[in-house]
């Protein structure tokens, strides 16, 4: 019981932290369009990658690895 509870949790972890990178990923694009400065925005782009790797790392402990 504890497990499945634990496991909910890291999913809607995963959630959160997916909605976050789609976040990032409208203000870049906003922030692209609007001719802001190129620092922030790639300031912004790193943040998504960290964010991305993030999300992978959780995912990985969501879903095993298949064994072919």
């Amino acid at each position: 019981m504890h497990d499945d509870q634990e496991k909910a949790d890291t999913k809607m972890h995963l959630v959160r932290l997916q909605i976050e990178h789609d976040d990032y990923h409208t203000a870049i694009d906003a922030m692209t369009k609007l001719n802001c400065d190129p620092l922030k925005i790639q300031r912004m782009k790193k943040k998504k990658l960290a964010l991305k790797d993030r999300i992978e790392r959780v995912a990985s402990a969501v879903i095993p690895d298949i064994i072919a």
